[in-house]
């Protein structure tokens, strides 16, 4: 009931405008840009360089720089792996169900890993959420734009976004001082739960990837690594209600999310006009994400989709049903991995006594 009560609990603010204000700018101007000279076919590595800005969030600029730096090179580590891995399987013609297969193992691999990278680094967020969603919607891909022109794209948005984050140092009332940023060292149990945390990405992920191609086979649904993304939500909180409550609101969010879109889409805007709702999702994602999740998920959810439908226009419908079912079987699956280890330890200790 606990975890249910966070769902209606709206945490303090922190100035949450200002890295929701930097972050919708990041994505806007690369997007827009590309709306413009009509390459939106390469639109979704501007939208995953642009994930450079929300690292950092309330770090003094020394600090923030060092951590977008790093996480926006890491990301672009991933995204080059994403397509080359892509490339790599129409090259040796595995596709169809094979692919889907191997696309699993592969984003089960970069979840776990990814996780440890952050973790080490101590960036914030945690986890390996976003290049979970990064790795596996580029690798699915099927037409991937020339290489050269996929990783100029990011790269130059990655630049732009770090720009942006030390924006604020031109006023003097914003600036903070630069020095710096200390070594990260780490303790014996913090390297211990930095790996023990990577497992359980693996096992999320995985799990939640391997069900979710099993069901697509057999149901006729798409997008699976929406499951191993809405599966990770949960291992993300400093307790076990907290994570159920993630979970809970993942897919609380994403139903009323959803609807929103659907009434985006009934419009049926222009590209420039959906790149305005992408940067004003953007913004509202950031102003909530730290503090009432349930509310962030209703912009995620029309900023995810609406950045795909631009890449690679498909059936709405048919996306906004893989949406759900996806986001209920990660979530689903997510819980369990958390639930798990306490009703081990509990059915331990009763046999114990």
């Amino acid at each position: 009931m606990k975890a249910v009560a966070e769902i209606f609990t709206m945490g303090p603010g922190n100035k949450d405008h200002h890295p929701a204000l930097r972050c919708a700018v990041g994505v806007f101007v690369p997007l827009i840009t590309l709306t413009l000279i009509g390459r939106l076919d390469l639109a979704v590595f501007a939208s995953f360089g642009a994930f450079t800005g929300i690292y950092g969030r309330n770090e003094p600029h020394s600090l923030r720089f060092r951590s977008q730096l790093r996480a926006g090179g890491f990301m672009l580590l991933v995204i080059l792996f994403a397509t080359l891995t892509a490339r790599v399987a129409q090259a040796w013609g595995i596709g169809g169900a094979e692919y889907s297969w191997f696309l699993t193992a592969a984003t089960t691999l970069v979840a776990g890993i990814c996780s440890v990278v952050v973790a080490a680094w101590r960036l914030r967020p945690g986890g390996s959420l976003f290049h979970i969603f990064a790795f596996a919607a580029i690798a699915s891909i099927a037409a991937q734009p020339p290489l050269w022109e996929a990783m100029l794209v990011t790269v130059l948005t990655t630049a732009f976004c770090l720009v942006v984050g030390m924006s604020s140092r031109v006023l003097k009332s914003h600036r903070t001082p630069w020095k710096r940023p200390p070594p990260i060292r780490h303790t014996s149990p913090e390297r211990r739960a930095m790996w023990l945390e990577g497992a359980g990405y693996l096992v999320a992920a995985g799990l939640a990837g391997t069900i979710a191609t099993v069901v697509g086979e057999r149901l006729g649904f798409g997008h699976t690594y929406w499951a191993m993304v809405a599966a990770v939500v949960p291992l993300v909180g400093h307790s076990t209600r907290h994570r159920v409550s993630r979970g809970i609101q993942r897919i609380a969010g994403t139903v009323i999310g959803l609807v929103l879109l659907a009434g985006i889409l009934w419009l049926n805007p222009a590209p420039w006009a959906m790149v305005l709702v992408i940067a004003a999702c953007q913004f509202g994602a950031e102003m909530f994400i730290a503090r009432q999740y349930l509310v962030a998920q209703v912009f995620v959810t029309p900023l995810a989709l609406i950045a795909t439908l631009l890449a690679a226009p498909v059936d709405p419908g048919l996306l906004l049903r893989d949406r759900i079912v996806e986001t209920v079987i990660g979530a689903v699956i997510g819980v369990a991995v958390v639930v798990a280890p306490v009703l081990w330890r509990r059915m331990s200790a009763g046999r114990s006594v």
